[in-house]
């Protein structure tokens, strides 16, 4: 049977809450097995459907199933708007189902989303507080690692549907919020902050020139410090020091890590306008701007720091492109509003 058949037989029984879904599940994974990518991007319009309009606990299968498809290569556009949209739904939902939990449970801690299901019990523990949307609130609790998962493998494929996001920092606080219960939450919540198109103005303190780079897809500082390098050491009238090795490069772009992984030296400070460092662990999205413009401030390593090479989002390419290099008399204006390191 067409995969499209199976697609519209499965969205219907879930919208519709039908028992038969149980047994259209499968066959509707077993489908998708054997089909092209183009296949899939053909029947995912109509899997968002499903994942847009199904209640939680059966969305959350048909959200899998799409994620699944992205990863092997079905275009991601078609769906995404829906899915982060609905993400953000049973979120929501999930939250109130926590918050009524924590005021109604005596202290004793929520069941956990990964590992136990929905039962009379946890829905008598939280009817009295939600009343008619506890069943939907239990159901989101127990289905958003599914969402959850779903919406990281998308975020990472489609740098399209991340720049199209809206209302992104309703988005974000809602996934923060929902870190605490859950922490792939957080992968989630750092996606949604990733900056695509994003141009920076990177300063060298000590020989006062500096570089517009406009990077995308890099999902923490790690990523961009190691790319910096890669960019900048090395190129005429760029940086001095020991560039990264090209393969080094590659592993914080698109290719893959080699066993190990390889070590990592890390050629310098990063620091923002204001003197405060440019953490590691963060993500260019922390980096405040000046002028409309993140500004990163290149000052000499204080200790040695390494790490091994990698990103932290292995389904998402990186990139980093030096638009134009500026001389001393190009930044005469920046300076001023540029601090000395705090530490």
């Amino acid at each position: 049977m067409p995969l499209q058949h199976v697609v519209e037989d499965a969205v219907r029984a879930a919208i519709a809450e039908d028992r038969s879904f149980g047994d259209l599940l499968p066959q509707l994974m077993d489908a998708s097995r054997s089909v092209s990518p183009a296949e899939m991007s053909a029947a995912l319009p109509r899997l968002a459907e499903g994942i847009a309009e199904a209640p939680p606990n059966l969305g959350g299968w048909l959200a899998v199933l799409s994620g699944a498809w992205i990863e092997n290569g079905a275009d991601p556009a078609p769906a995404g708007p829906a899915l982060v949209h609905r993400i953000t739904e049973v979120t929501a939902a999930a939250l109130a189902f926590g918050d009524a939990w924590e005021r109604a449970a005596d202290g004793k801690p929520p069941p956990d989303m990964q590992e136990e299901q929905p039962s009379q019990e946890v829905f008598g523990t939280v009817a009295p507080v939600l009343g008619d949307g506890a069943v939907t609130a239990m159901m989101a609790w127990f289905a958003l690692p599914q969402y959850t998962m779903a919406g990281c493998t998308l975020l990472q494929k489609a740098p399209d549907v991340r720049a199209a996001i809206d209302d992104r920092d309703f988005r974000v606080r809602a996934a923060e919020q929902a870190a605490r219960h859950l922490a792939q939450m957080d992968h989630y919540q750092t996606l949604l902050r990733v900056l695509d198109g994003e141009r920076l103005l990177v300063l060298d303190r000590a020989g006062r020139t500096g570089w517009t780079v406009t990077i995308g897809g890099i999902g923490d500082n790690f990523q961009l410090h190691v790319l910096l390098g890669g960019a900048l050491i090395g190129r005429p009238g760029g940086l001095p020091g020991d560039r990264p090795a090209p393969e080094i490069v590659a592993c914080f772009l698109d290719a893959d890590v080699p066993p190990g992984p390889p070590i990592v030296s890390s050629p310098w400070n990063l620091v923002d306008a204001h003197g405060e460092w440019i953490w590691n662990e963060g993500v260019p999205a922390d980096i405040p701007a000046v002028n409309g413009t993140r500004v990163v401030v290149i000052d000499p390593p204080s200790y040695d720091r390494t790490f091994p090479a990698g990103r932290r989002f292995p389904l998402m390419p990186a990139t980093l492109r030096v638009e134009g290099m500026h001389l001393p008399d190009d930044l005469a204006g920046w300076w001023p509003h540029i601090k000395a390191a705090t530490r």
